[in-house]
């Protein structure tokens, strides 16, 4: 029985509210439980219906952004099983040996590089007077996370258990690499501004400044792990130094 799509959007709005409810020995099963009734509510009736809810009540933890990569491919799972396909393992197992990794993509990636990076882009924004910062600091940090929450259902689902080949094509453990390369920029490029700023010295040789920056962040983002973190480092301060040149 595949799903249709007002199922799967439901299933998606719904996992916004995975975490919703806690507690110590499940930790996000309820909101998991939630997220998964609308679909299994086609699956199942009865007494079919109350002990899938019960498969279900086990301990569930991951990165909220990527639990729905898990989510469909367990609703895929649910639907082979009513098809009598035996994938080999269980439903919980698969849960189980997916939770942990994509917990540790998601607090990498999200939380250590695309929060701060974000942060930083949206205050060089606001310092200029814009009003606009907080606005950008919303769209750069939730636009992206919502387009994994999409496609993690859409890849899950239409895969199942393949959709941890599409985590590893993903990269995001050598995207949050990059991201914190180039945070580290951003943070040397704010440090010259205010630093101009502070010593009145910020006039038209900053827009020059500027077009240092995409250089250097096209050099940081071809830099591979085997790169020492000091070149990047290098590279921000030669941008500070090069901000005071302009100037």
């Amino acid at each position: 029985m595949k799903l249709p799509r007002s199922i799967l959007l439901q299933v998606l709005s719904r996992s916004f509210l995975l975490q919703a409810s806690w507690n110590y020995e499940q930790m996000q099963s309820l909101g998991l439980i939630y997220a998964l009734t609308p679909a299994f509510r086609r699956y199942y009736t009865g007494a079919a219906l109350l002990a899938a809810y019960r498969r279900h009540l086990e301990y569930f933890n991951t990165h909220p952004y990527l639990a729905t990569t898990v989510i469909g491919a367990v609703l895929k799972l649910e639907e082979q099983v009513q098809q009598g396909i035996d994938p080999g393992f269980t439903v919980g197992e698969f849960k189980s040996a997916m939770v942990g990794p994509c917990a540790a993509m998601g607090d990498g990636f999200f939380w250590g590089a695309m929060r701060p990076a974000a942060a930083v882009v949206a205050l060089l924004w606001a310092f200029h007077g814009s009003l606009w910062g907080p606005v950008l600091f919303i769209a750069l940090f939730n636009l992206p996370h919502f387009w994994f929450r999409v496609q993690g259902l859409i890849k899950g689902y239409g895969g199942g258990v393949r959709v941890v080949s599409t985590l590893q094509r993903w990269h995001l453990s050598d995207l949050a690499i990059y991201l914190k390369q180039t945070l580290v920029v951003l943070l040397g490029f704010f440090a010259a501004v205010i630093a101009a700023k502070a010593t009145d010295n910020l006039d038209a040789g900053g827009a020059w400044g500027l077009c240092v920056a995409p250089l250097v962040l096209g050099l940081c983002t071809l830099m591979r792990r085997r790169v020492s973190p000091l070149l990047v480092i290098l590279a921000s301060s030669l941008l500070l130094l090069g901000w005071f040149q302009l100037h």
